[in-house]
């Protein structure tokens, strides 16, 4: 009886011991014939040769549930390999670190446990992260905080950190050399929340659109025919990170960059045994980081995508587009120019960030800037705890590395405003000396009227506030000066009494600063017109200061009667 029991039993022991483990422990570390799989079998974990050597170890995470060439997702000792014939092992430390060592003695990589707790288990977890695990459940390490090239979904890929570079890909140096290559992906360090570039060593090889920057906004790519991929960048927190996750989680898919320097986004396709692209960046020529030259973009519309001249703009070498466009007509200061708006936009590089604008504020900024070639605006409404709610964009001297789709967004570009087209050569000649007699004509004409009128103006003004306060008692006896002001002059100063200039406010009405032309600066009280008690201050104040003229008071410079409007200029302190 016992002869047949004791061929099952060992049969059953077998079994248990071949089954796929999952965990690295400090009793059982992994050797070069060992690896560790995944719960649900789709990755592993174990030593790896590139089909370029024979020799050359490390130590990797790949799918394991798909047939072919091995698709390796992250390495660790990518730039320090280890041979063979060295004995190499994968442990679990006394001190419950996790270290990669060979026999001569040698520590290619390391994971210090940050948890001063004793014993530790590394888990590889179906997702394809590689967990450092105290007994007491905390994760204190995971490979998918140190990426190499590949984003896997439910990876939290960390774009920047308190306005810093985050984490970073960087591609392999051949399809059979997992060391690292010239290429990479990160953060632009001169706006880390705002652009993600591919670089080609230092230099910009492909950028891609600039962030929006709202706390939550997402994209989706069409995977395959039956599934969506699901982009979602978070800003919250000082932290900017995007994930990526799967409508069908039976789908497997990555984002990698590859050793050619192109982003590519792959799903498995199960019927053709082998990676499918869906897309990638660069994805034309013109897509490469300012191929197009300045003032040019890349038109992703057409079928073929190839440059373009932005509107306003001609070549500045014939069908060129390499060395760039031209203005039309050029931008003055002092002459007149429009916007005009641009849809569907990959906007700029070298772009100046002005915080906590409104899009008026924004468009302010440019216009009144005569070197702004252009800006652009996202207003976040769902920005959260975010202190700023804005993203305003400016851009000054020449523009670089745009772009063009259905997915892109506003930009507005100056342009000079047009002048008359002339039909004829004689007319070009003769029609400007015309205009140009008739102009010192309407001038002079112009000129006269308007110096009559502003005299008269001020008279009739003077008149008016001389009889306004004739009626005072205080003043009787007394011929004090009262400067009249333009009440243009004043809209002017104070940008219409905009409420940026609001200085105070009283029963009389609202305080105002102002400036004049050639700098000086005022203070502007408006009287208020539903303020009966307003006008009696307002002949109190000016008789008081009239009489009162001393170094350490604040000086009345001039007043302004306007219909129903009164007002006092003081010197701004």
């Amino acid at each position: 009886m016992s002869t047949h029991y004791i061929p099952i039993f060992f049969l059953l022991f077998l079994t248990s011991f071949c089954k796929p483990d999952d965990q690295l422990t400090h009793a059982k570390p992994l050797t070069h014939s060992d690896k560790l799989i995944s719960k649900g079998g789709s990755f592993a974990l174990g030593f790896f040769s590139p089909a370029s050597s024979n020799t050359s170890l490390y130590i990797g995470i790949w799918y394991h549930s798909i047939p072919g060439p091995r698709t390796v997702v992250w390495v660790a000792n990518r730039d320090n390999p280890i041979t063979v014939h060295s004995s190499p092992m994968l442990a679990i430390t006394n001190s419950s670190d996790l270290v990669l060592s060979d026999s001569e003695g040698r520590t290619p990589w390391a994971v210090k446990n940050t948890n001063t707790g004793a014993g530790a288990t590394a888990v590889l977890l179906d997702e394809g992260n590689l967990v450092l695990r105290s007994l007491n459940g905390t994760i204190t390490w995971q490979s998918f905080d140190h990426p190499t090239d590949t984003v896997l979904p439910n990876m939290r890929f960390l774009v920047s950190y308190k306005e810093k570079v985050g984490m970073q890909l960087v591609a392999w140096k051949g399809p059979d050399d997992p060391s690292s290559g010239d290429f990479s992906c990160s953060a632009d360090p001169t706006s880390p929340d705002l652009q993600f570039l591919t670089w080609n060593k230092t230099e910009p090889y492909c950028r891609l659109s600039v962030w929006s920057g709202t706390s939550v906004s997402g994209g989706t790519y069409l995977a395959n025919t039956s599934s969506v991929l699901y982009q979602t960048a978070v800003n919250s927190g000082g932290e900017f990170y995007v994930t990526y996750t799967l409508s069908d989680n039976s789908i497997l898919m990555r984002m990698t960059l590859d050793y050619t320097g192109k982003l590519k986004y792959l799903s498995w396709n199960s019927h053709a045994s082998s990676w499918a692209i869906f897309g990638e960046h660069p994805s034309a020529p013109c897509e490469l980081y300012a191929s197009c030259g300045p003032f040019s973009y890349c038109d992703f519309t057409q079928v073929t995508p190839a440059c373009q001249c932005l509107d306003g703009f001609e070549p500045v070498d014939g069908t060129n587009l390499s060395k760039g466009c031209q203005r039309k007509q050029a931008v003055k200061y002092g002459k007149q120019s429009h916007f005009i708006t641009l849809s569907g936009m990959k906007v700029p590089d070298k772009f100046f960030h002005i915080r906590n604008r409104s899009l008026d504020e924004c468009m302010v900024e440019c216009s009144h800037n005569c070197s702004c070639a252009a800006y652009a605006y996202t207003n976040m409404s769902s920005a959260g705890a975010m202190a700023d709610p804005s993203r305003c964009l400016v851009w000054s001297g020449e523009l670089i590395d745009i772009g063009k789709s259905t997915t892109g967004e506003n930009m507005y570009l100056r342009l000079a405003d047009s002048s008359v087209n002339k039909k004829s050569s004689s007319v070009q000649i003769v029609l400007p000396i015309v205009a140009f007699l008739l102009l010192l004509t309407c001038i002079a004409l112009i000129g006269v009227y308007k110096y009559r009128g502003k005299w008269r103006k001020k008279e009739n003004q003077k008149k008016l506030m001389l009889g306004y306060f004739s009626a005072s008692k205080e003043l009787e006896g007394e011929n004090p000066e009262f400067p009249s002001v333009n009440f243009q002059d004043i809209l002017s100063a104070t940008n219409f009494f905009d409420d940026s200039n609001l200085l105070g406010r009283g029963g009389f009405g609202k305080v105002y600063k102002g400036t004049f032309e050639g700098g000086d600066e005022v203070a502007v009280k408006r009287l208020s017109q539903n303020s009966g008690q307003g006008t009696v201050e307002f002949k109190n104040e000016v008789v008081l200061i009239a009489k009162l003229q001393h170094k350490n008071l604040v000086r009345l410079l001039g007043c302004c009667i306007h219909e129903d409007e009164k007002l006092l200029i003081y010197e701004y302190l």
